[in-house]
């Protein structure tokens, strides 16, 4: 069964807003390493620079990313999200991630706003930091 087969019923929306959530191998902190963290945010950004998705917000925490992503016109979620993961354990020369990730594609009634917000609030929640301006390793273009 290929990596498309991971969750039966999932299908990729041109202009879909898809809350994507994927986590580290046995939870582990890879990403509290600062150099590491900053790797796996330009291969975000190397992303939405080939237009399959637009990141509207993430938050990379030490053992899992948030990333909101609006889905460009022929984008598959699954391949975008298996090249990145793909590209971030490349570059960081190891087994990063927990194989699949969850999804969640916005409904009309969802406000992108509230759901970035809750997203980048995740350090807070978490207790790494008082601050949301003290976690380095969040952006959002959409609050």
């Amino acid at each position: 069964m290929g990596y498309s087969h991971l969750r039966r019923g999932r299908v990729s929306v041109s202009g879909q807003v898809y809350h994507i959530i994927a986590t580290t191998k046995q939870r582990a902190p890879v990403f509290s390493n600062f150099n590491q963290a900053r790797i796996a945010i330009r291969v975000l950004m190397e992303e939405d620079k080939l237009g399959a998705v637009s990141t509207l917000a993430f938050v990379l925490m030490p053992d899992h990313l948030h990333w909101l992503v609006q889905l460009g016109d022929h984008a598959e979620i699954h391949k975008v999200v298996g090249r990145v993961k793909s590209l971030i354990a490349r570059r960081l020369d190891g087994a990063v991630w927990q194989p699949g990730f969850y999804d969640h594609a916005l409904r009309k009634d969802e406000d992108i706003a509230t759901v970035a917000r809750y997203i980048v609030a995740n350090p807070l929640r978490a207790g790494l930091v008082s601050r949301l301006g003290d976690y380095p390793h969040w952006d959002a273009i959409w609050m």
